[in-house]
C-alpha cells in the first residue's frame, strides 16, 4: 500500500472557521464574563473604541473581498434623493390629495408626479447599463446607496433585465432597509459613512446624479472635489435634470466671483434621458467600438 503523502499543499494550521466552530470553552469560563473567547469570535470585544481601526478595516475588505470574488472590475454609480417615487404611488398620493381638499398637500403631490419621471429615468438607464455592457468583456454593474426611491430605481432596473447589482446601505438612526431588487451576495452595510463614499468610488468608471437633498449633494460634491483636485481620475458625472440643477446651484455665480475656474463646469455633463447618458458614456469610453478595444475601463482610486 502506498502511503506516501502527496498533498504537498495541504494547510499546515486549521482554519480559523474551523477552530472557532469546534471551541468548546470549559464549564467555569462559560459566562458572559470570561475572557476566555478567541478575539474574532468576541463581538464585545470587537465592538470597543479601541477597535475602531479594526473595523474600519473590516469595513474597507469585506465588499472589496466580494466583489473582487464576483469578478466586479467596472461600476456605474447611482446617486438620488430616497423620497422621489415610482409614478404609480406618485400619482395615488396626487388622487388622494384631490380627494383630500388640502391646496398645499395637492401641491406637494403634484410635485412628487413631476419628479418621478426621474425614478423612470434610473430604472430605465440601469436597464441599459445592464444589457448593452452584458457582453463586454468586463460588463458594467450598477451600484447604489441600496434604499429606496432612485437607488431603488437603479438596483430594479438591473434586476429586472436579469443583472446583478450592488447596493452600499447604511445604519442610520431613522432604519433604512436595503431595497429588494439589490443582489442579495452584493448587498453591504456600512457604519462608516467615509469607508461607504471610498467603495462608491473604488470601481467606478461613471457617477450619475437625479436630483436629492443633502446626501446627494454631499456625495457628488466629494467626487467632483476628488476630481477636480486631482485626487482621482476624471471621470463622466452626469447631472440628470439640467433645470433642477441649475435652479439648484448657480454654477455661473460661482465662475463669476472666481470660486471656481470657467473649466470647472466641464467637469460634468447635463442629461435628460437614459439614452442620452448612454450615449455620454458611450463618447468617452467607446463602447460602440468592438468590445476588445473597451480596454481596462476601472482604476483603483
Amino acid at each position: 500500500m502506498d502511503t506516501k503523502r502527496k498533498d504537498l499543499t495541504a494547510r499546515n494550521f486549521p482554519t480559523a472557521l474551523e477552530e472557532a466552530e469546534a471551541l468548546a470553552p470549559p464549564s467555569r469560563y462559560e459566562g458572559p464574563e470570561s475572557a476566555y473567547r478567541l478575539a474574532f469570535t468576541d463581538t464585545e470585544f470587537l465592538l470597543r473604541d479601541e477597535l475602531r481601526p479594526v473595523r474600519m478595516q473590516l469595513e474597507l475588505l469585506k465588499p472589496e473581498m466580494v466583489q473582487a470574488a464576483q469578478g466586479i472590475v467596472s461600476t456605474i454609480v447611482i446617486f438620488g434623493s430616497a423620497r422621489i417615487l415610482p409614478p404609480e404611488m406618485a400619482a395615488q398620493k396626487l388622487a388622494q390629495a384631490r380627494e383630500g381638499g388640502d391646496d398645499a398637500a395637492l401641491r406637494r403631490a403634484e410635485t412628487l408626479v413631476v419628479m418621478s419621471r426621474f425614478y423612470d429615468e434610473a430604472r430605465r438607464f440601469a436597464a441599459l447599463v445592464t444589457q448593452r455592457s452584458r457582453e463586454f468583456e468586463q460588463p458594467i454593474y450598477v451600484v447604489t446607496g441600496g434604499g429606496p426611491g432612485v437607488m431603488e430605481a437603479g438596483n430594479r432596473g438591473a434586476h429586472e433585465v436579469g443583472g446583478k447589482s450592488i447596493g452600499l446601505n447604511i445604519v442610520l438612526p431613522h432604519e433604512q432597509a436595503p431595497n429588494p431588487f439589490i443582489t442579495p451576495e452584493l448587498c453591504f452595510q456600512f457604519h462608516y459613512f467615509g469607508l461607504r463614499k471610498m467603495h462608491f468610488l473604488m470601481r467606478s468608471i461613471g457617477l450619475v446624479c437625479f436630483p436629492g437633498g443633502y446626501g446627494t449633494l454631499d456625495e457628488l460634491f466629494e467626487v467632483m472635489t476628488l476630481v477636480q483636485t486631482g485626487k482621482c481620475r476624471r471621470r463622466p458625472i452626469l447631472l440628470f435634470g439640467r433645470d433642477f440643477w441649475t435652479r439648484l446651484v448657480n454654477f455661473e455665480l460661482l465662475i463669476e466671483t472666481g470660486m471656481i475656474s470657467p473649466e470647472d463646469v466641464s467637469l460634468f455633463h447635463y442629461v435628460e434621458t437614459a439614452e442620452e447618458a448612454w450615449e455620454v458614456l458611450c463618447a468617452e469610453y467607446g463602447f460602440d467600438l468592438p468590445v476588445t478595444e473597451t480596454g481596462d475601463l476601472a482604476i483603483d482610486i
